[in-house]
């Protein structure tokens, strides 16, 4: 069975001057900002890889969880953190890596078990597999046990 998610996004204008908006079906997510300041620099507003990054973090930390609890040890948090790399090459920006530190507090697990799960998520995270063979310089992992 196929699952479709749907999200939307618009620009006015040109690229300089202009803006945009990015929404989610459900209205999650309903008309962030997004202007060439926001996706170049430090300008208010959100920007496609930002997003791209959320999605990936909240998709790593539930793969976690799933096979942390698959094996028997339920997470009482799952947290990630994304960094996406924007690079500008002689053929224009690419996105060329993704980073994810991920910490979790997970009751009774071995640091091995848990280094093995982190791995295992990182294989089978389907943001992942979408994202890994577009990255140049490939998708990192760190992952951290917290008591």
């Amino acid at each position: 069975m196929d699952l479709l998610r749907t999200g939307t996004g618009s620009w006015k204008g040109d690229l300089r001057s202009g803006s945009g908006t990015a929404s989610t079906y459900t209205g999650v997510v309903q008309d962030a900002h997004i202007t060439f300041d926001s996706r170049f620099s430090d300008g208010g507003g959100t920007n496609p890889e930002e997003l791209i990054a959320a999605a990936h973090a909240s998709c790593f930390s539930m793969a976690l969880a799933n096979i942390l609890s698959q094996k028997g040890f339920v997470p009482d948090e799952v947290k990630t953190t994304a960094t996406l790399t924007l690079n500008k090459g002689e053929a224009g920006f690419s996105i060329t890596k993704m980073s994810l530190d991920t910490a979790a507090v997970v009751p009774n697990i071995d640091p091995d078990t848990f280094s093995q799960s982190v791995e295992e998520a990182a294989a089978g995270c389907p943001v992942s597999r979408l994202l890994a063979p577009g990255l140049a310089d490939g998708i990192t992992v760190n992952g951290t046990l917290l008591q």
